[in-house]
């Protein structure tokens, strides 16, 4: 991705999209190891056999928060913060709405609007991005959600 701002013209960039991710695989290992790591073993997520025979989905889906936990680092894919910045610190969430199960082996990608920027005292900068992630193939969104990072100078 080209640099197309800097830390000092960033609010340029409000209301514009930053970039789209590229596609990844949400596949059964990594809602096992996600559901592992966070006890949510949940059949709907895990149980293959049974999601075959009892759910809506015809299979697996991934958790929620797993697709949440994805936004970072497809973020951090697309070079979105200025060359200029020593550090970026996760400063929260805004609003998150799950919109659209994504199933076992479908493919996801987030496409980032810059939302807000504002300046929070010497050298910092607060940056507020809209995350839309998009499932391959479908109109409906697996979730909207606002990223709250403190970017230094």
């Amino acid at each position: 991705m080209t640099q197309r701002y800097s830390f000092d013209t960033l609010g340029g960039q409000v209301g514009q999209e930053l970039g789209v991710s590229a596609w990844l695989i949400v596949d059964q290992a990594m809602i096992d190891r996600f559901a592992e790591t966070t006890g949510d073993r949940q059949w709907i997520h895990v149980d293959v056999e049974r999601c075959r025979r009892e759910s809506p989905f015809g299979g697996t889906i991934a958790h929620g928060f797993l697709l949440l936990s994805l936004l970072a680092p497809l973020q951090m894919q697309l070079g979105l913060l200025p060359e200029d910045v020593s550090r970026t610190i996760n400063a929260g969430l805004g609003e998150v709405r799950f919109q659209a199960p994504v199933s076992a082996g479908e493919r996801v990608r987030v496409r980032v609007t810059l939302a807000s920027v504002e300046a929070k005292g010497e050298g910092r900068l607060l940056m507020i991005t809209r995350n839309i992630m998009e499932i391959d193939g479908k109109d409906k969104p697996a979730l909207v959600a606002e990223m709250a990072a403190m970017l230094y100078r």
